[in-house]
């Protein structure tokens, strides 16, 4: 008897330290994601001072852009490619043409850019991606974009 009750307790005891582990694995790994609400976070601001980082992310014929009001300014967007085709970014405006290298699937670039005040037609230059809806436009408002900043807490008042 003595024997069984050893065995019980050690047995639990593995169970015990098993169930931990696997605890502990799973909130390493940011815990049960994939219950269909996603969080959007806030517009990501680069680290040089002064420039603003847009994530503009390409895939096969659509361009995402992380931002869709824009004030004059410096920017960088970070430009993925999310499709099965080469893509690369062009931005056309009042600040000039400034595009991105080409992008093979799965990588990523970096395109400057200065943004004036006025409409700007962002798209693919890649082989006609351009007419295949691989487009978009933005309006850049007068000011001086704000950077840095960190969000209020107050309610306004």
């Amino acid at each position: 008897m003595t024997r069984t009750l050893i065995r019980g307790r050690v047995g639990r005891v593995g169970l015990g330290l098993a169930a931990a582990a696997l605890a502990g694995g799973l909130a390493a790994c940011g815990g049960g994601g994939g219950g269909g609400s996603a969080t959007t976070a806030p517009p990501a601001r680069s680290a040089e001072p002064g420039v603003t980082q847009v994530n503009a992310d390409l895939t096969d014929f659509h361009i995402a852009l992380s931002q869709k009001t824009f004030k004059a300014g410096a920017y960088t967007f970070l430009v993925k490619n999310d499709g099965h085709h080469d893509h690369a970014l062009e931005i056309e405006g009042p600040g000039g043409e400034h595009r991105s290298q080409t992008l093979a699937p799965g990588a990523s670039a970096k395109l400057n850019v200065t943004l004036k005040s006025g409409s700007y037609e962002v798209y693919c230059p890649v082989d006609g991606h351009k007419d295949l809806g691989m487009k978009t436009e933005i309006t850049v408002g007068g000011a001086t974009a704000p950077v840095n900043e960190t969000p209020s807490t107050s309610n306004g008042y």
